[in-house]
């Protein structure tokens, strides 16, 4: 359960990661291509975004990077193109899925404007859709509100001591982040934006400073709030 603190430390924290990375770049924000947040969203799944990159462009190439054109390749040839992004087998089946999901509903667009309480269990009912990526294909790309509890912001906030810390739930994370954040609008953000924009700015924390192995916490704000980042400066 949220306190007021939480809710609070959780704007805070917003601020402070704003301050440290909001000049980085963010390749789902503000502008993407909504089909190409999806296919970022399945390619993603056990690899590095950098592999996602290569297989994306791969498909830039070859004008495929569309709903109509994806669905018209032979998929020896899907396999191929996105084949930088690791498990491209498996990959390949789970875009086959999501383009046939979206064809069921009338198309890409008919799917993504669908509500967002109506469109999670329709994507997670997908082969290849877990919680995680539905949430983030309904925030940046159907640009409704969401927040994908992922490992970065578990571990971000489990090292500040914030929310519920014992837990590796999912969506116990989600209804702490989702709680502590409902009226929240720093900086002037709408509530999907906020939630876009602070799921981005932890990934990039967690990417750049607050490694999993061997974190920067010289160069992080939060070092103050957080007991590993002191242990690390006082040297213990």
């Amino acid at each position: 359960m949220n306190t007021p603190a939480d809710r609070q430390h959780l704007v805070d924290v917003y601020h402070a990661l704003d301050a440290m990375h909001s000049w980085r770049g963010w390749h789902w924000w503000p502008e993407a291509d909504p089909f190409e947040v999806c296919v970022g969203c399945i390619l993603v799944q056990n690899t590095m975004w950098t592999n996602v990159e290569r297989a994306i462009e791969r498909l830039k190439l070859a004008n495929a990077l569309t709903p109509s054109a994806m669905a018209a390749l032979d998929h020896a040839d899907l396999e191929e193109l996105i084949r930088p992004s690791g498990q491209y087998r498996q990959k390949a089946l789970k875009l086959r899925a999501f383009l046939e999901l979206a064809g069921q509903h009338g198309g890409f667009g008919a799917l993504m404007a669908i509500p967002a309480a109506k469109l999670r269990p329709i994507l997670l009912a997908c082969f290849g859709i877990g919680p995680e990526t539905a949430d983030a294909m309904i925030c940046y790309a159907s640009r409704q509100p969401a927040f994908a509890a992922d490992a970065y912001s578990i571990r971000l906030y489990s090292r500040l001591g914030l929310g519920p810390v014992a837990s590796r739930d999912y969506h116990l994370w989600q209804r702490w982040v989702l709680a502590g954040l409902k009226g929240a609008s720093p900086d002037g953000w709408g509530e999907r934006d906020l939630l876009a924009r602070y799921h981005a700015l932890i990934v990039m924390h967690c990417k750049h400073l607050c490694l999993k192995n061997r974190p920067k916490c010289g160069d992080c704000s939060l070092v103050s709030r957080c007991e590993h980042g002191s242990r690390v400066t006082l040297g213990a």
